[in-house]
């Protein structure tokens, strides 16, 4: 468990937040329990009819669930980026669309008038969340997907006014929802200056000049009602202006530095569940006169898939951090993480799917629940902004970045790594446009010299020694390689091979994640996360992401490995970093 109990017990604010946990894991109760209102027969049912659970909303309302998105100084809870991604775990293990549907798109609009907003759209915004409300987000539109600069929704000036004018389209809550954020062209001229972005109150709207879209019917989160809506010369007064006229881009890429770093540790909650339920089926189906976990394929694909949720959330720890501590720097670790997760979750989905056979196929009953995780997954996490989107945002900074920082950095402060250490308060103005420095990989080589010191001196961290080296000389590669890009590769337009050096690069980052959360655990050398096998299982799926070779030793501690994974499971613990508490009956698939 990722931290030290006594210490965690008399820490008032963690006891908050693992209060908050446990009182959403209890309120949602047992998911196996045919019963529970909130079960997981409850959840499958909804989804074949394609809506969410209406007594899960409902309870979310009374828990004020969306209290978790509004800054502590307008009456929320709000206050840390990777509390707020751990609150919202229990909600995602249990629905994803209910996660999606019921808060989170609130919260990705709502970043954007945190950021920007004045005082009275702050409040209004605080106000209507706090009460059970929701927003919409409205940056992209159909026709030009990620590239959102060019998008043709147009708030035309109409004195100190504006007339909206144009469709919004694949809109999560575009009906349900009480207010919109609309990303809106506000001048002709082709530039950065076009955009601006805009807090919508529907109640406000004259019904001849605006229509609600029909329904998408999607194949992931089946319950969220995705649509649309179309404005025909709407008048809209002009304090609906969130910022300045023209500002949307950096209002939008400031937002994303948040938005983007937090969802994607959300999101792990729903690959937890997928983990949970190919163990249960593994644990019960008998092939040959014994359970499938007697098959070493078997043994080896259940703990590949823990050890990724590890590395997923190591990094998701540093990315989530970052915003507090590394604000400056945060634009290329919250396009990394959210690149990188949901890439390596739909990964180990696929390699568990197998595990599963036949039963991947199964709606409903025990099993059906994984089928939905995986469906889910590529919408949750595609949200406003796809893989290539997030690498795009990279590749521009990779240069400049190798020049400065790669082999001369600071290294990153421990608090980065240390999941239970106060944070500074969140300023959205210190938010970089692109990063200055990377501190995620001088830790790595500040990192690897600890091994080569007496810290790596035991034959336990043999494997890990020689992983860290293969890790540093893929830096070195990846620099080399950086350096010779030509131009046009540091724009949107960059080859197929400043992608590849662009993922190779976010997989070094989260070797870095992994190697500098076991470091900062040694200090207090006890527990799962202490012990260097875990962090061996970690390092080992990087390396071999990146088409390396694994060193002599590493796979020996898959038994150990495995042995964890049924700890958890037996016991109703959650797989990620915290070895959370589950509600639920222990054993249950």
């Amino acid at each position: 468990m990722l931290r030290d109990d006594n210490r965690t017990l008399a820490d008032p604010a963690e006891a908050a937040v693992s209060a908050r946990i446990a009182a959403l894991e209890q309120l949602l109760g047992d998911p196996h329990d045919p019963d529970n209102p909130f079960g997981n027969a409850a959840v499958l049912a909804a989804d074949e009819r394609g809506e969410l659970v209406p007594q899960a909303e409902q309870a979310l309302t009374g828990f004020g669930l969306n209290a978790e998105f509004v800054p502590r100084a307008l009456g929320g809870r709000l206050d840390r980026a990777d509390n707020l991604a751990r609150v919202l775990r229990p909600v995602f293990r249990r629905d994803p669309a209910l996660g999606l549907g019921y808060g989170v798109t609130s919260f990705l609009a709502a970043v954007a008038v945190w950021a920007a907003g004045s005082e009275p759209q702050q409040r209004w915004t605080a106000d209507l969340l706090l009460g059970g409300g929701r927003l919409a987000i409205a940056y992209h539109e159909l026709a030009h997907g990620n590239d959102f600069v060019r998008n043709e929704f147009a708030a035309l000036p109409d004195g100190a006014d504006f007339l909206l004018d144009g469709r919004k389209e694949v809109i999560n809550n575009s009906e349900r929802a009480e207010a919109l954020v609309l990303f809106s062209r506000t001048a002709n001229e082709a530039g950065p200056r076009s955009h601006s972005v805009l807090l919508v109150d529907k109640a406000a709207l004259p019904a001849d000049r605006f229509e609600h879209l029909p329904r998408y019917r999607t194949t992931g989160v089946r319950g969220c009602e995705i649509g649309g809506f179309a404005f025909r010369r709407c008048p809209l007064p002009g304090d609906a202006l969130v910022g300045r006229r023209g500002e949307a881009v950096e209002i939008a890429l400031r937002s994303f530095q948040i938005t983007r770093s937090v969802v994607p540790g959300m999101v792990l909650g729903g690959a937890d569940t997928a983990l949970r339920t190919v163990v249960g089926f593994a644990r019960q189906r008998e092939l040959y006169g014994r359970t499938l976990l007697g098959i070493p394929h078997v043994r080896s694909t259940i703990v590949g898939a823990f050890a990724d949720l590890l590395v997923c959330d190591c990094l998701c720890l540093a990315a989530t951090r970052a915003v507090h501590l590394l604000p400056g720097q945060t634009s290329v670790y919250a396009a990394a993480v959210k690149y990188l997760v949901p890439k390596l979750l739909q990964e180990a989905g696929y390699d568990l799917s197998i595990v599963l056979g036949a039963s991947f196929y199964v709606r409903n009953g025990d099993y059906g629940v994984f089928q939905k995780h995986v469906r889910d997954l590529p919408v949750t996490s595609l949200g406003h902004a796809g893989s290539a989107a997030c690498q795009a945002t990279i590749i521009p900074q990779l240069p400049r970045l190798a020049r400065r920082s790669w082999t001369l950095g600071e290294a990153a402060p421990p608090a980065l790594f240390r999941a239970h250490e106060d944070l500074p308060p969140l300023d959205t103005d210190r938010l970089a446009l692109a990063a200055d420095q990377d501190a995620l990989v001088a830790s790595l080589l500040s990192g690897a010299d600890r091994l080569e010191g007496p810290e790596g001196s035991g034959s336990e961290l043999t494997a890990v020694r020689a992983m860290v080296r293969t890790l540093v000389d893929e830096l070195h590669r990846c620099r080399g390689e950086v350096l010779e890009l030509s131009p046009q590769d540091h724009t949107a337009l960059a080859s197929p091979h400043a992608y590849a050096v662009a993922d190779r690069y976010t997989l070094v980052l989260a070797g870095s994640a992994c190697l500098n959360v076991w470091l900062e655990q040694q200090a207090q050398p006890s527990g799962f996360l202490a012990d260097p096998r875990w962090l061996t299982s970690a390092l080992a799926r990087v390396v071999r992401r990146l088409g390396r070779a694994l060193p002599e030793g590493a796979g020996q501690e898959v038994d150990w490995m495995l042995e964890e994974v049924l700890r958890r499971h037996r016991s109703a613990r959650s797989y990620d970093l915290y070895d959370t508490p589950l509600a639920g009956r222990q054993g249950e698939t």
